[in-house]
C-alpha cells in the first residue's frame, strides 16, 4: 500500500463515531491482517502521521503502542515496522471446506430443538410466574445480601451452601419421603448440570443408558454429549417397561426415570416396578437416576396419596435423586439439587467439585430462608388447587372440542397434559400453526426415539389462567385445522 493510499484509508471518517485513536488502531490492525501492509513495511513516525492526519500525536502513539504490545508491529532504531506474521485470509475468502464442522452430536441436538416463545400459554414446564410471592423473595434476597461476606461473592462452597443443603434435606424428608442427611445433598446450577454430572461421573463413554421412550429430550441430549449410548425403552401406563431379556442383552450402566410423573406422557411408575428396578440395579451394578422434576405438585389420584420418592424405599441403593426449584420458584433461578447415596458422598462430591464451579451463594441463602420459614410450602399449598382446577378446565375443553374419544394422558402431578392425535396432521405442523396463533405447544414426536413415533401435543397449563383456557383451546383447534 502506497503512502497516499495508506493516508486515504486512515483518514476516512468513522461511521460509528469511535475516537480517532481507536479508529486508527483498528484500521492499521485490519490492514496488517489482510496483507495490505506487508511484513517489514516501515510506518510513518508518530509525529509525521499525526500531522498528516491532523490528529493529536498522543493518539498515534496510543495506536502504535497497542499494536506493538499485541505483536503486530516491531520497533527498533530503524523505526516502526510491520511484524512478520503468518498469512491470514480476509474474512469471507475462506475456502468452502476450510471451516471446521461441528460434531455429529451437535447436528443431532440442534435437530431436536423446538423453537418458540416459552412464555406463551400452553408452554410446558413453566409455572405461573405472576403468582410467585415476589415480595417475600425480595425481602429474603435483601436480608441475604445484607449479611453477605466476601467469601459468598467468590465461588460458592463445593456442594452448595450448608444452610441450603440442610433446608433441602428437611424439605424433601417432609414432602417426598426422601431419606438423607444434609451431606448427601449437593446444590448445582440447574437440572441439566445434575444430569451432566451423572453422565460423566457414573458412566464412561460407550456405556449404555436406558431412557424412557418417549422421554425428556434434554436427558437424551446430555447423555449423547457425554459419549454414552442411549437405548430407548418403551413406556406404558405404569412407566418404563423393559422386557426381561433387555437386562441380559443390553445391560445398562445408567437408567433414567421420571417415576412420579413420566415426562411427557404422565404415567406413574407402579410400586412393583419401582421395587423391581431397585433390586435389579443393585444386582447389575447399574445406577438409577430418579428425576422428580415436578415433585412440588403431586395431585393425589382417587383420594389417595401420591407415591413417595423411590429413593426413600431403599436409601442406600445406587439412586441419584434429582430435583429443582423451577416449578416452585422460576426457571431462571437455575438452582437444583442431587441426593446421593451415603456411601458415595465423598467420591461424587470430589467429582462435582472438580467439574463445576458453584455460584449464587447469596441466592442460596435467600432460598434457604424461604424453605425454613415456610414461605415456599405455603405458596405450594396455595397454588396446588389452582393448578388442579386449570388442569380440569383444560381437560374438559379438550374433550369438548376434540371429542370424548380423544386420549389425554398425564395429570397425576406437574403442570402439563398430553393430547394424543394418532390420526391427526403431523404434530410439528400443528405446533408451527399454533405458534402463529399465539399458542406454544410441543410436538409429542420430538420426545420419541427410534422407530416408534407418537403424534400429539404436550400442553402446559402453568401460564394459562382458567378463564382463558376455552379460547386457547379454540385456537389450538384452529391450528389443527390449518395443519391438516
Amino acid at each position: 500500500m502506497s503512502d497516499s493510499h495508506l493516508l486515504a484509508e486512515l483518514a476516512r471518517p468513522d461511521p460509528e463515531g469511535r475516537p480517532r485513536q481507536e479508529c486508527l488502531y483498528r484500521r492499521l490492525k485490519a490492514a496488517i491482517l489482510d496483507g495490505r501492509l506487508p511484513a517489514g513495511m516501515r510506518l510513518p513516525g508518530s509525529r509525521q502521521l499525526a500531522s498528516d492526519l491532523a490528529m493529536a500525536r498522543n493518539g498515534v502513539i496510543h495506536a502504535y503502542q497497542q499494536l506493538l504490545a499485541e505483536g503486530f508491529l516491531t520497533a527498533d532504531r530503524g523505526g516502526t515496522r510491520v511484524a512478520a506474521l503468518p498469512p491470514v485470509k480476509p474474512a469471507g475468502e475462506a475456502g468452502q471446506h476450510s471451516a471446521p464442522a461441528l460434531s455429529a452430536r451437535a447436528s443431532e441436538l440442534a435437530a431436536r430443538i423446538v423453537p418458540g416463545d416459552t412464555l406463551l400459554p400452553f408452554a410446558p414446564g413453566v409455572p405461573d410466574l405472576a403468582a410467585f410471592p415476589w415480595p417475600a423473595w425480595s425481602r429474603a434476597l435483601q436480608k441475604a445480601w445484607s449479611g453477605a461476606t466476601a467469601r459468598q461473592l467468590a465461588y460458592a462452597e463445593p456442594g452448595g451452601e450448608p444452610v441450603l443443603r440442610q433446608a433441602v434435606a428437611r424439605y424433601l424428608a417432609g414432602r417426598r419421603g426422601v431419606a438423607c442427611s444434609a451431606e448427601q445433598v449437593f446444590i448445582v446450577a440447574g437440572g441439566q448440570v445434575a444430569l451432566d454430572a451423572c453422565a460423566r461421573l457414573l458412566a464412561d463413554p460407550g456405556d449404555v443408558v436406558w431412557l424412557e421412550n418417549p422421554g425428556y429430550p434434554a436427558a437424551r441430549n446430555t447423555m449423547l454429549a457425554a459419549g454414552l449410548k442411549p437405548l430407548p425403552v418403551a413406556v406404558d401406563g405404569e412407566g418404563m417397561a423393559p422386557e426381561e431379556a433387555l437386562w441380559r442383552t443390553h445391560p445398562p450402566r445408567l437408567i433414567y426415570l421420571t417415576p412420579s410423573h413420566q415426562y411427557p406422557q404422565g404415567s406413574v411408575l407402579s410400586l412393583a416396578r419401582r421395587l423391581d428396578f431397585l433390586q435389579k440395579t443393585e444386582s447389575t451394578a447399574s445406577w438409577l437416576i430418579e428425576d422428580d422434576y415436578d415433585c412440588e405438585f403431586q395431585h393425589a389420584r382417587a383420594g389417595g396419596r401420591p407415591l413417595p420418592a423411590m429413593q426413600g424405599l431403599r436409601p442406600a441403593a445406587p439412586v441419584i435423586y434429582i430435583g429443582t426449584f423451577s416449578k416452585l420458584l422460576y426457571p431462571g433461578l437455575r438452582i437444583a439439587y442431587m441426593v446421593v447415596p451415603p456411601w458415595a458422598v465423598r467420591e461424587l462430591g470430589e467429582g462435582i467439585a472438580a467439574l463445576y464451579r458453584g455460584g449464587q451463594a447469596v441466592e442460596q441463602h435467600a432460598l434457604a430462608q424461604l424453605l425454613e420459614n415456610g414461605t415456599l410450602t405455603r405458596h405450594e399449598r396455595r397454588m396446588a388447587p389452582i393448578y388442579r382446577a386449570r388442569q380440569q378446565v383444560l381437560r374438559d375443553n379438550l374433550l369438548q372440542v376434540f371429542g370424548a374419544e380423544v386420549v389425554i394422558s398425564g395429570g397425576d402431578a406437574g403442570l402439563h397434559l398430553t393430547l394424543h392425535l394418532p390420526d391427526g396432521p403431523p404434530d410439528t405442523a400443528i405446533a408451527e400453526a399454533a405458534a402463529a396463533l399465539g399458542v406454544y405447544v410441543r410436538p409429542l414426536s420430538r420426545y420419541c426415539s427410534g422407530d416408534a413415533v407418537l403424534n400429539g401435543l404436550v400442553l402446559g397449563y402453568g401460564m394459562a389462567g382458567a378463564e382463558r383456557i376455552p379460547e386457547l383451546v379454540a385456537r389450538l383447534a384452529e391450528a389443527v385445522n390449518r395443519a391438516g
